[in-house]
C-alpha cells in the first residue's frame, strides 16, 4: 500500500496578484471652513462666517457658502491669497504684560499705542487677544493665533477665573466686601466678585486681590464704585491656571 504524502503548508504571506485591490486610505478630515479659518487666526468664527458671505474666500476654485466642509486636500484662498494649512494646524500662545495706556485694539483712531504693536509677527495668521483690559489697566494679557482656542477661553460657560490686584481709595467696612461677594445690579445686570482678599495699605488707600468669573467692560471698577470707592491702580495677576511672572 502507497502512503500519501501531505500537502506541503505555504510560509510567508501570500503574494498579491495582479487583480488584488488595496485597502482605502483613510479619509481625510472633514472639517467646516470657518472653523479651519479660525485655527489659522484670522479671526473669531463668526468674523469668517461673515468673510465667507462677503465673497472673500474660495474653496477649490469657487466661491465659498457658510456650511463648507474641507479635507486636508481642499484649497481654500483669502482675499486672493491661498491659506497655508501649516500655519491653520500650528498653534502659538503668548503672554504679555500689559502696561497702563495701551489699548486692546488693532488701530486706534486717537494714534494712541496698541498692544498688537510690542508683538511679535505671525507669518500666516495673526494673534488674537483672549479677552481685554482696559485702558489704564495693567497686567496679564493672554494672546493666541487659534481663533477656537481664544473662543473658548473667553466664553462663560468655561468658568475661568481672573484675579486682578485692585488700589481702591475711600472708606469701606466688612459689610461693604460681603456686599460685593454677595453681588450688586450694574447697568449691564447682575455682578459679584467670587473672593476678596486683603492685600494692606495704610490711609485712605488700600489694596485687595479680587476674583471674579467673568469679563465685561470695566467690570471690577463699577463694582467697587457701586460702593462710593474709587479704583485708582488695577492690575490682572492670573487669568484661570496662568499667573503673570513676578
Amino acid at each position: 500500500m502507497t502512503k500519501k504524502t501531505p500537502p506541503k503548508k505555504k510560509s510567508g504571506n501570500p503574494k498579491r496578484s495582479d487583480t488584488d485591490v488595496s485597502a482605502p486610505d483613510a479619509p481625510a478630515k472633514d472639517e467646516k471652513l470657518q472653523k479651519v479659518l479660525a485655527r489659522a487666526g484670522l479671526g473669531s468664527r463668526r468674523e469668517m462666517e461673515a468673510w465667507i458671505n462677503e465673497g472673500r474666500v474660495t474653496l477649490d476654485g469657487r466661491t465659498a457658502i457658510v456650511g463648507d466642509r474641507v479635507s486636508d486636500l481642499s484649497e481654500i484662498e483669502v482675499d486672493g491669497r491661498v491659506l497655508s494649512r501649516a500655519s491653520a494646524e500650528s498653534v502659538r500662545c503668548l503672554l504679555y504684560h500689559k502696561p497702563t495706556a495701551e489699548v486692546c485694539t488693532r488701530k486706534d483712531p486717537e494714534g494712541r499705542r496698541t498692544v498688537f504693536d510690542r508683538l511679535p509677527k505671525v507669518k500666516g495668521g495673526r494673534w488674537i487677544s483672549i479677552g481685554r483690559l482696559d485702558y489704564n489697566t495693567s497686567g496679564l494679557l493672554l494672546f493666541t493665533t487659534d481663533g477656537e482656542l481664544a473662543n473658548a477661553l473667553m466664553h462663560p460657560s468655561a468658568v475661568i477665573e481672573r484675579e486682578y490686584l485692585v488700589r481702591v481709595m475711600g472708606e469701606w467696612d466688612t459689610e461693604t466686601l460681603k456686599r460685593l461677594i454677595a453681588g450688586v445690579e450694574l447697568d449691564d445686570g447682575f455682578a459679584r466678585f467670587t473672593d476678596i482678599q486683603d492685600g494692606g495699605g495704610d490711609g485712605i488707600n488700600h489694596w485687595f486681590y479680587v476674583v471674579l468669573m467673568e469679563g465685561r467692560n470695566r467690570e471690577v471698577r463699577r463694582l467697587w464704585e457701586s460702593q462710593g470707592l474709587t479704583v485708582s491702580r488695577l492690575k490682572r495677576v492670573r487669568y484661570g491656571e496662568v499667573f503673570i511672572p513676578s
